[in-house]
């Protein structure tokens, strides 16, 4: 089991500074991600094209003043997962849902798309062990850009079948839901990521924090992780780097409190 640890803050970018004798053309910037709660974040590409996953406007994280996205995706049509609203040019981002239809009655929309250097597909998932029977679908979203490939998994509700575990395909970065309650507790996800075998980096999401506690904190999916594994960031965002001596997968707790309230 992983021992749950608080720990400081781990410096998750490294930089290289170019010789004088190499190409002085400015290298592509880093894929960047930033966590806001729930399971929304926001994925930026080097070319500076912004993902935003299952969007909400739950009190206790504030609302998110400026926030701009090319590409909108919601794993389900619960409404902590789908207010579009928070997302200042709506009207001219590209709106990819999970689902067709509202509630237990939704079936699933099948997306694979490539807008501009991103490409996102999905893959039909459930948000309870009863095959949607208690809370309905779920959808994964594969987000590949600048070579990596991001899973996010919506609120999983079940541990995953061999043939769904194919559709996904390897992972690089997992998004993965541990508050239980709605979806797969702590234990849970650790079994899950064992199933996937994310290469690089893991983000728990959809679970209890300092301000919001309604879900299970982290605690439990926290429990005998090595120190040098886990990662929190102060500002609430990182840059992935494939860094040879950074640990694998490393575990990235984000920043889960407004700045005015640190």
């Amino acid at each position: 089991m992983w021992r749950f640890l608080s720990i400081g803050i781990l410096l998750l970018t490294v930089g290289t500074v170019p010789s004088a004798f190499q190409d002085q053309k400015k290298p592509p910037e880093p894929v960047q991600i930033s966590w806001h709660g729930q399971s929304f974040f926001t994925i930026k590409s080097s070319k500076g094209v912004v993902v935003v996953t299952d969007p909400h406007q739950i009190t206790e994280y504030g609302r998110l003043q400026g926030l701009k996205a090319d590409i909108v995706l919601m794993s389900h049509s619960h409404n902590d997962h789908t207010q579009i609203g928070v997302i200042e040019n709506i009207r001219e981002a590209k709106v990819l849902p999970g689902f067709k239809g509202s509630g237990k009655q939704a079936d699933w929309n099948h997306v694979d798309e490539t807008i501009k250097d991103v490409h996102i597909r999905s893959v039909p998932l459930y948000h309870d062990n009863t095959e949607g029977l208690k809370y309905g679908k779920n959808t994964a979203f594969v987000i590949e850009m600048d070579g990596w490939k991001i899973v996010h998994l919506g609120d999983l509700g079940h541990l995953l079948t061999p043939e769904q575990i194919k559709k996904i395909g390897p992972v690089d970065v997992l998004m993965i839901p541990v508050g239980g309650i709605y979806t797969i507790n702590g234990s849970e996800a650790k079994q899950v990521v064992e199933q996937l075998k994310p290469k690089e980096y893991i983000f728990p999401m959809h679970c209890g924090t300092k301000i919001y506690k309604e879900l299970l904190p982290v605690d439990e999916f926290l429990e005998d992780l090595e120190r040098r594994r886990l990662a929190v960031s102060e500002d609430n965002v990182i840059s992935l780097n494939r860094d040879p001596q950074r640990p694998r997968p490393l575990v990235v707790q984000l920043n889960y409190w407004p700045k005015a309230a640190k």
